[in-house]
């Protein structure tokens, strides 16, 4: 909850404030509203905000918030790769994304992110749509393979998949408790190894549900067309999927060259951004020390210059080939 308890402390809260500098009467979007972290410290900055998050819960909590900073504070309950649907073209002086599952998802049994707590075997971000169970026991053993071992980076996937297959013939797999067990039962735990043999699993299928890697590249393309220039674009990732897609990006936008395949140069472009500060930042030791949530996190940022923008060009990613849940539309402000 955004009220009624301590505020929450996201990851590198110093690094994102360094790094978009909201001034007083800036306006900055939060694509990750959350638990309101970034928000509160933005709003604490002088600056305004318009928050986006497609989680009806985290917008509701965050009403109190709303109410006590007036018209500086705008939440919209939409994917943050709508952006361009709710912002005026270069209307923005920053933008921050910080990608990923929020605590409070994580948290939350019922939501069925963890398999820490028994829950419906769920993961929707936006509490619509497609969830994990209608994957783990709908889709062929081929589809899950690739989602296990692509986006969760599992190089077990074929044999857990398989046990998926097995499991769902004798009954539906309908709780996080039972994938769990259905994966530990073919991949079990050994002694020296630091995380959950479902961690994967539960990281691919999540990813697939939210269809969280074309969401961020949307979105990317969206702050090309949002920021002003001199516009701040700071984005924190959690894992090498999403990362690649920021440094891809940002790399292609503050090159004259071409990043994609689809789209080779014939002349030299005029650059659309230009990178802030370090091309990447870690977290403190410090802050590792007290939340280990943020080990793997990174932060890269850049700044839009008055180039146009570019056309967007999802080759540039390099995407995996899967049955990707339709995009999102829309949302209401």
């Amino acid at each position: 909850m955004v009220t009624g308890a301590a505020p929450h402390t996201p990851v590198m809260l110093a690094e994102v404030l360094a790094a978009l500098d909201p001034a007083p009467d800036a306006l900055i979007a939060d694509g990750t509203f959350g638990a309101g972290g970034y928000t509160r410290a933005i709003l604490d900055a002088g600056a305004t905000v318009v928050a986006f998050d497609r989680d009806p819960d985290a917008i509701a909590a965050g009403h109190a918030l709303a109410e006590t900073h007036g018209d500086r504070l705008r939440l919209v309950k939409a994917p943050f790769s709508t952006l361009a649907d709710h912002v005026v073209p270069a209307s923005l002086d920053g933008l921050v994304l910080d990608i990923g599952v929020s605590s409070m998802q994580f948290d939350q049994a019922a939501r069925g992110f963890s398999f820490r707590h028994d829950g419906p075997l769920d993961m929707r971000m936006a509490q619509a749509g497609l969830g994990a169970a209608d994957v783990v026991n709908g889709f062929d053993v081929k589809d899950l393979i690739r989602i296990i071992g692509i986006l969760g980076e599992e190089r077990a996937a074929p044999k857990i998949a398989h046990a998926i297959v097995r499991a769902r013939q004798e009954a539906p797999i309908e709780t996080t408790g039972r994938l769990a067990s259905v994966i530990e039962a073919v991949q079990p735990r050994k002694g020296r190894d630091t995380i959950h043999p479902a961690t994967r699993t539960f990281q691919g299928l999540r990813i697939f549900v939210n269809d969280e890697l074309r969401e961020l590249a949307r979105a990317l393309f969206a702050a090309e067309t949002c920021l002003k220039p001199g516009g701040r674009l700071v984005v924190v990732t959690f894992h090498s999927l999403e990362d690649r897609i920021v440094k891809r990006f940002i790399a292609d936008r503050t090159s004259q060259g071409s990043g994609s395949r689809h789209m080779p140069a014939t002349e030299p472009r005029p650059l659309s951004f230009t990178v802030a500060g370090k091309a990447m930042v870690r977290p403190s030791a410090a802050e590792i020390e007290a939340n280990p949530r943020a080990r793997s996190a990174k932060l890269r940022a850049a700044r839009r210059t008055d180039a146009p923008a570019r056309p967007a060009d999802m080759g540039l990613f390099g995407l995996p080939d899967l049955p990707w849940p339709q995009p999102a539309k829309g949302g209401t402000p």
